[in-house]
């Protein structure tokens, strides 16, 4: 195993409230904040997080871990976090690549990316929409003309993410800027059918906003912003009966001829948890949230020419009253032992155990980013399956919940 450098938070850019993000042109010191954020919904699965991370609007920020600051031509793997649009942060110690920097011999870049209404309000004259998916094209730029110098490959990246970070992959794809700024892609419990909301309907939301907050958006003070949040999402509830359904997502204004000739080259591993709803009780089945819309876009990729592969994880961990549930990947792939003790989600099981399994996936992701081929050998044994839809409503192998 080879030793670590963790350096950052690095600034990446520079955005004025509900304005695109501007590309830094010299390194200045960080201001190591995350978005501003209400709490996450799923601290009753995950927990909340550890450590306390100062929040404001100089939030575009990102960390690598390395294993030297020299000329490694290392495969590099860029993550962006999930949280529903509304929380989460590269930064968190959740999210620590130093494992999956150790093992596998790669770059880990953690992205920070403006959230709720900061990175998502659509309204007229106030804001564009779609700014967290900005920021992160300008992060994925940064690390193309920068992480040479941190020992990375800036012609093999993979951009990774999970859950509202997957979809924002799935984005990216769309987005004719993005193309060439990275070649393989992995999508974790991504529920694309949230991926993007129609103008009239994000602009219905903003409107709701608006008249939450009872002030100018573009001066209001953050604490002010973050209760129109909560009312927002309250109101986006009762309209629309989806427990799933952020208050701020993206808007569904992006270039859709651009997809085939984005992914036409592109490696592409996706995959669920087999009980990912059970993190959000009241709405659908995972098959329906998860499973059949990956794989139709794992169809749709196919067609274009990407190469794809796709996963379920099934493990249940012991004194877990949730299973094989969402995020239930991330402490095997990322992050600490202190950072994720007393995770609800993972019940019983003892770190060592975790971190077995997590260092064999670890395994699986890092060999994928090196090469976009996929070795399952490492996790032979342990509960995670490989390379077929076929599962998809199989009730004799999995628990839709």
């Amino acid at each position: 195993m080879t030793m670590t450098v963790r350096t950052g938070p690095i600034r990446y850019a520079t955005a004025a409230r509900f304005a695109p993000p501007v590309a830094v042109s010299e390194q200045t010191p960080s201001s190591g904040e995350i978005s501003p954020q209400p709490p996450s919904r799923l601290d009753h699965v995950m927990g909340p997080p550890r450590e306390r991370i100062p929040q404001g609007e100089d939030c575009l920020n990102l960390t690598i871990s390395t294993p030297g600051l020299d000329d490694g031509h290392r495969p590099v793997l860029v993550w962006l976090h999930g949280g529903g649009f509304s929380s989460g942060g590269g930064l968190l110690e959740w999210y620590d690549g130093g494992a999956l920097t150790a093992e596998g011999d790669l770059v880990v870049v953690g992205v920070n990316y403006r959230l709720g209404a900061f990175g998502y309000l659509y309204l007229d004259g106030v804001s564009p929409g779609n700014l967290g998916p900005a920021d992160q094209l300008e992060a994925l730029r940064w690390v193309r003309a920068n992480i040479a110098a941190y020992g990375g490959d800036p012609d093999n990246v993979t951009v990774a993410g999970q859950s509202a970070g997957g979809i924002s992959i799935r984005l990216l794809m769309e987005m004719p800027e993005a193309r060439g700024l990275f070649r393989r892609a992995i999508l974790q419990s991504a529920p694309l059918g949230l991926a993007a909301r129609q103008p009239a309907h994000a602009a219905q939301v903003g409107r709701v906003f608006a008249d939450a907050l009872g002030s100018d958006p573009r001066t209001a003070g953050i604490t002010e912003i973050l209760a129109a949040h909560k009312e927002t999402a309250l109101t986006n509830l009762r309209l629309t009966g989806n427990p799933m359904e952020p208050a701020f997502v993206p808007v569904d204004t992006l270039d859709k001829g651009s997809f085939a000739d984005n992914v036409s080259d592109l490696d592409v591993l996706y995959g669920w948890n087999a009980d990912d709803m059970t993190a959000f009780p009241g709405a659908q089945g995972t098959d329906e949230i998860y499973a059949e819309p990956l794989a139709a876009l794992g169809d749709r990729l196919r067609d274009a020419g990407a190469v794809v592969r796709s996963y379920r994880l099934d493990w249940r961990p012991e004194g877990s009253e949730f299973g094989a549930t969402h995020c239930l990947e991330l402490p095997l792939l990322l992050g600490t032992q202190r950072a994720w003790q007393d995770s609800p989600m993972l019940g019983k099981v003892p770190w060592p155990e975790v971190d077995a399994f997590g260092a064999a996936l670890r395994a699986v992701w890092a060999t994928f980013a090196r090469t976009g081929t996929l070795d399952p050998t490492p996790v032979a044994g342990h509960p995670i399956r490989f390379g077929h839809d076929e599962w998809i409503g199989s009730q004799a192998d999995h628990q839709s919940r």
